[in-house]
């Protein structure tokens, strides 16, 4: 498995396994890149999202949204924002960049084993094990 860092990121695909990107660990941040474009979210969120997951107990979906449209209550992606999450908000480090969280996250935390993420076309959930 790869290192997680720049010169051996994770290679990762969404949960439909549409688009591939890779992911690192730099310092307190993770950074994701998807093409040209960079991503950036505390790199804390692997185990915060891990334990967020496990309190729930079940399935959660992922619903994966840009950072100017609202994220649907009770999604990976609306605790990605959650005022009341460890960080208070946002764990987007980019502004403009700040979303799909919902997106980008759990396939790195099934790559980690913490998680089991479902892999269809549309509306996938995941959960801790």
């Amino acid at each position: 498995m790869a290192d997680g860092t720049k010169d051996d990121p994770w290679q990762l695909t969404t949960a439909p396994r549409s688009s591939a990107y890779t992911m690192w660990r730099e310092g307190d941040e993770l950074v994701c890149q998807v093409g040209t474009t960079t991503l950036k979210y505390h790199a804390r969120a692997i185990d915060d999202l891990h334990a967020w997951l496990r309190d729930r107990g079940d399935w959660v979906p992922l619903g994966a949204a840009d950072e100017k449209k609202d994220a649907a209550a009770g999604t990976v992606e609306a605790f990605g924002r959650a005022d009341d999450n460890p960080v208070g908000g946002w764990y987007g480090l980019r502004r403009g960049y700040r979303g799909r969280f919902g997106m980008y996250l759990p396939p790195l935390l099934e790559r980690l084993g913490l998680v089991e993420l479902t892999h269809d076309a549309r509306n996938n959930s995941v959960r801790a094990v």
